[in-house]
Parts: structure tokens; sequence; C-alpha cells
């Protein structure tokens, strides 16, 4: 059994799923990529039992068969080839595989593809599309968020809530949480699901940021992605995601609005002097002035600046986490943000001070005790 393949358009292809093959495994097949050929169309697997992944290309062929053929060792191959077209000969009773190029050949030993685990299939599923763009957003401005916390394995994921209003996205560890919505998206019938982090990890990584559709399925068990002919199939996390909405503070009158740039250039700054377990940051705001502080009392470190802000309410002293403003910030769009605050003790609001008409987003940070001498 053979097949022949350009080694770039393979290269190409291995490469967009093999970020879910883990080397830490129990089962040595797992890491392989499942070859599986069926009339002249080679369709490769990778899984890890909880996340699965595929992608499919032409290639010359005249049988069909599937064979498990080490992951790490044909994309080594493969990186160091110049692009050529590459011949793959398999031996069905010994799963020897021979990899002949222009300059030579390869051989490596491979294993029965029947073997291999079983990819979950698509059975009573809804489902939603919307542009890939949308997806990729979403993600990039939640993940940071997602806990790592497997004692509330809930909140380890983004959670996904659709209904005929939108699709909401929501990300939260307990001290700092984003609620990314778009009301371009919708589904008659509402509905949740959380994905886990691992999933959306790969998905950032080859989702596009373009207009090209991706299609979402989803059962009680299993959400199945599709798009730029890439499959990714994850087990959802069987959990209660908390209710989110009861920790966002309703009132909040004190009302700073500052340029993006200049507050995450100063948090920067001033970060490096704050303290290294706490990474505590005060902001000192009154008027038309936010002074941004640090210290760290155990090696005499200190750092002030001044930023020139808009202001509207009661003078007030309140502390973060500088790490978390800085992703925060790093994530948020637009030249300026509003901060909604409220009380030294109380959850910050951070929201882009303008938006597109399609969607919103929020970002709670908690405060951290004000230690300062």
């Amino acid at each position: 059994m053979n097949f022949i393949v350009s080694s770039s358009v393979l290269l190409k292809n291995l490469s967009k799923i093999s970020g879910v093959i883990s080397s830490n495994t129990v089962l040595p097949i797992l890491e392989d990529f499942l070859f599986d050929i069926q009339n002249g169309k080679l369709t490769v697997f990778a899984t890890d039992l909880e996340t699965s992944m595929s992608t499919s290309l032409e290639v010359e062929a005249k049988e069909n068969f599937k064979i498990a053929i080490p992951a790490k060792i044909i994309l080594e191959t493969l990186k160091a080839l110049p692009e050529q077209p590459i011949s793959i000969n398999i031996d069905e009773i010994s799963f020897g595989i021979e990899i002949t190029s222009d300059n030579g050949k390869y051989k490596l030993t491979g294993e029965n593809g029947e073997d291999f685990p079983k990819i979950p299939q698509q059975e009573d599923t809804q489902k939603v599309s919307f542009a890939s763009s949308i997806l990729n957003m979403a993600i990039s401005k939640t993940l940071f968020a997602v806990s790592n916390d497997e004692l509330r394995p809930a909140m380890t994921g983004v959670l996904f809530q659709l209904n005929e209003d939108g699709i909401t996205f929501v990300a939260t560890d307990a001290h700092k949480l984003v609620k990314f919505n778009r009301k371009d998206v919708s589904v008659a019938e509402n509905t949740s699901f959380i994905v886990p982090k691992k999933a959306l990890n790969l998905l950032k990584g080859t989702v596009s940021s373009s207009d090209n559709l991706v299609e979402i399925s989803f059962n009680g068990s299993n959400a199945f992605f599709t798009f730029d002919n890439v499959h990714l199939i994850c087990r959802l996390i069987d959990a209660r995601y908390p209710d989110y909405n009861a920790v966002i503070p309703k009132e909040n009158p004190n009302l700073l609005t500052i340029n993006r740039d200049d507050f995450l250039g100063s948090l920067r700054r001033i970060s490096i002097f704050s303290n290294k377990t706490t990474h505590q940051v005060v902001l000192k705001i009154s008027g038309s002035e936010l002074q941004v502080f640090a210290q760290d009392l155990d090696f005499s470190n200190e750092a002030n600046e001044r930023l020139t802000c808009e202001y509207l309410g009661d003078n007030i002293d309140i502390a973060f986490n500088a790490k978390f403003l800085v992703e925060m910030m790093s994530t948020m769009p637009g030249e300026e943000i509003k901060f909604e605050l409220s009380s030294p003790t109380r959850a910050g609001i951070i929201k882009p001070a303008e938006k597109d008409e399609n969607e919103d987003l929020l970002m709670l940070i908690m405060p951290v005790m004000i230690n300062v001498n």
C-alpha cells in the first residue's frame, strides 16, 4: 500500500492538528497521527481522548487503508525536507513505513490504524454558524480569564450561551471575569455549554480572523467545530457554571475614562516595582488626575506615575493586581477605556469607551486590600 503527496502540503496539514498530541500519555498510539485513505482522499486524525482534530487533503492512492504513524518523527522529517513529492509505502503486515524522497529513503514503524481510538460522531446535535473572526475574537478576549483550578471544573473553560438575542462568551477565575456578547449570532432555542481551555487554545491557533464561516454543532457531551478544512471535537465540561451576573455590581457612580495605551504602558512600568506575590498597584483618582503607585516593602522598591484622565465621582484609592490589569488592557479594544467604580472593596468594571453596535464587552476585576505606607 502506498500513496504520493506533496511534502509541504502534508506538513501544513499535520501542523494544523499536531497541538492535540500529548507526549505524556499512557497509550502510545495517542502519540501517532491516524492516516485514513479512502478513494484518494487522506484524512489525518489526532486525539488525546478529550480533544480530537482532523484535516483532509487529496493524494495519489489506489487502495483504501488506515495506518497510525508516529507524529514526532514524521513532522520532523517533513520539516527537514524541501518541497517535493514524496512516496509513502506501508507494509500491511508489519506496519513498517518507508518514505521515499528525491534525496533518499527513511524507515519507521507505525501501528495498526484499527487500534486508533474511535473519534466521536455527531448525534442529536444543534448547529450554529457565524464568521470565524467572531470566534477568534471571543477566544482572544476571554481565554486569559479562564481558571486553572481543577477543583472548580466549570471555571476551567469558557461558557458559550446562545439564544435568540445573541451569543455570550464568559470566562472567570473568581478574581477577574470577562463577558463578551455578539448580537449578530442567534439560535431559536436557549442553550449553553462549557468548552475546555485546551480546545480553545487549539482553536485560537488555527481558526482564522476572516469572514469564513465556522460551524459549531453540539450535544450534551461534545462540541464539533468545523472551519477551513479543519474539524475539532472536544468533550464539554460537565458542570454547572456559576451565576456570573450576580457578581457584577449594578451601581457604579464613579466613572474614569483614560487612554488605554497610556494606562497600559504605565502599568507595565509600575508593576516592575510591585510586590512579586500580590502584584499590587494602587490607583489614586482625584479630579482629572490618576496616580498609579506600587511598592515592594521587602526590597524597598517603589514607583509612582501620574496620568491625565477624565473622572466623574468622589476621590477614590483602589488597588488591583497589576498582572490582571495588564492582561485586560492588552485585550481591550479601542483608544480609550472606561472604569466604573463604586468603592475600594467592590469589583471594578472595565469597558471600551467606544463599541461596535453588534457587540458588548465587559471585564470585571476584584480589588485587593490596600497595603502601603
